[in-house]
């Protein structure tokens, strides 16, 4: 069996071409930009990695249960190259309830790959939209240097072409009357305004819209010679972004229209707005973003997997537009396919030797006679610390075959007996810490189980090599003897 001697994580060492830096690596490269810079960085877990990168990965190859062994380290993302100059957000800052600040901190903020010299806000109310966003924490991160106001000609309008002159972003938030001719009409303004190169469309309320009219919408942003973002939700609600697992659909098709009762964090919302808006992964997607409830749903899965592996917002959001759950579930299928019998406890090796169809072609070759067994067990008296320590190994072997089966990771057929024969090894060693611990050792559980499992390498690599030492003098001595017989004597003497 091959294993990784990856037991212990190691610096990581990145060569990329960065504009912007984000711990615990650079998050950002532009689209077409190249550098010769080299970038070292150790990740802010320390040199050990996250936590989910502490444990051996040679533990479980299956990326149904363990997710990390299918997501590689964080890479830096591709953000697009024109997210600079002047950005203007319609549609927010007209509630007392709330200052909508967050999305113009994200558009600021100094670990993105924005480079926006004026954020303007276009309100109803210019007086008081300043009274809500003119705050300390503002001042604070600069956003007041680079925020300016422009007050719309009439309570809900949009911007005219003379008020996008010079505007190179527009994020157009919407959230009643009709949401699809609102869609067309800010794609009808794109279009005639030179200066604009990107629209980010920000639908909420967009709860059981006709599929094929978000199709002409999601169509008129396309005509309109812009890199477009769409983003539709339901009702926004105030909980914390991220809290919550997502799904998303293409929006315009049956699969993407949202349900009645669908709502959306507010902040969640922001985010996946602007974050679509600096990844070049957002350019032209339509997308109906829906919350995830179910801890066991794949999306629940491969979000928590890729923030417990130390991705950052932006590079999470990045790998669920790129790969997502269709490449995440296409590693699972083709996992079940190479290991067919892994929920019995069964999975690929290299232990050839052990094949049934090699042992009776040698059996074959010898006459008939039974290979011999390349390992023997030797019938040892047991002492007292041998039987505490294998009482031990059976209640947990006992025990984690419960908590597997109950978890569904253990075939149906597979009997506890079948199952602490399989992990009888593990349960040895848990048996042999416990027992210590009972006689008073203070042990470093996590370095002795790493030290268990380099034993366990170090004892199938000399089982191999046995193996195949013994097997060569076997086939030696069969190829070159005089026959069959024990004596060497040919049959017709």
């Amino acid at each position: 069996m091959k294993l990784s001697n990856s037991c212990l994580a190691v610096l990581s060492v990145t060569f990329v071409g960065s504009v912007t830096s984000f711990i615990p690596a650079p998050v950002f490269t532009s689209r077409g930009v190249t550098t010769d810079s080299t970038v070292l960085y150790i990740s802010s877990w320390g040199t050990k990695g996250p936590p989910s990168r502490w444990t051996d990965a040679t533990e479980n190859k299956n990326p149904e249960d363990n997710i990390q062994s299918y997501l590689k380290a964080p890479e830096p993302v591709e953000a697009r190259d024109n997210i600079d100059e002047t950005v203007l957000v319609s549609g927010l800052v007209k509630s007392k309830e709330r200052t909508d600040q967050f999305i113009f901190d994200l558009l600021n903020h100094e670990e993105s790959a924005f480079a926006f010299k004026k954020i303007v806000a276009f309100v109803d109310d210019e007086k008081f939209a300043k009274k809500r966003l003119l705050s300390r924490s503002a001042r604070y991160t600069g956003l007041l240097n680079k925020l300016d106001f422009v007050e719309a000609s009439a309570e809900g309008a949009l911007p005219t072409a003379a008020q996008l002159d010079g505007v190179k972003s527009w994020v157009a938030f919407l959230e009643d009357g009709d949401l699809i001719e609102k869609v067309k009409s800010v794609a009808a303004l794109a279009k005639d305004a030179s200066s604009l190169e990107n629209i980010s469309v920000l639908l909420t309320n967009a709860y059981s819209l006709d599929a094929a009219a978000s199709e002409s919408a999601v169509q008129s942003l396309k005509d309109s010679g812009k890199e477009f973002t769409l983003v539709a939700v339901g009702k926004l609600e105030d909980h914390d972004e991220g809290k919550i697992p997502y799904r998303f659909k293409d929006f315009g098709t049956d699969d993407g229209v949202l349900p009645a009762d669908a709502i959306f964090s507010r902040n969640e919302a922001m985010r996946m707005i602007t974050e679509t808006l600096q990844l070049n992964a957002g350019v032209g997607k339509a997308l109906s973003f829906t919350e995830v409830y179910d801890v066991n749903a794949t999306e629940a899965k491969l979000i928590k997997g890729l923030r417990e592996a130390g991705y950052a917002r932006p590079q999470e959001i990045d790998h669920m537009l790129r790969n997502g759950v269709e490449a995440y579930q296409k590693a699972i299928d083709e996992f079940r396919e190479k290991n067919p019998d892994w929920g019995k406890g069964v999975y690929a090796t290299e232990a050839w030797w052990e094949d049934p169809k090699f042992k009776a072609s040698v059996e074959e070759a010898m006459g008939g006679k039974k290979t011999p067994d390349i390992l023997e067990l030797k019938v040892e008296e047991k002492d007292e610390r041998t039987l505490e320590i294998e009482k031990i190994a059976a209640e947990w072997a006992k025990r984690e075959y419960f908590r597997q089966s109950m978890a569904g990771t253990v075939d149906e057929e597979m009997t506890e007996e079948a199952f602490i024969e399989s992990v009888w090894d593990r349960a040895l060693h848990e048996g042999d810490v416990k027992y210590r611990q009972m006689k008073g050792e203070d042990l470093d559980e996590e370095a002795e189980l790493l030290d268990f499992k380099a034993r366990q390498e170090r004892k199938q690599q000399a089982m191999l090599k046995k193996a195949k030492e013994e097997l060569k003098e076997i086939l030696d001595e069969v190829d070159g003897g005089d026959g069959p017989n024990d004596d060497g004597s040919d049959d017709d003497e």
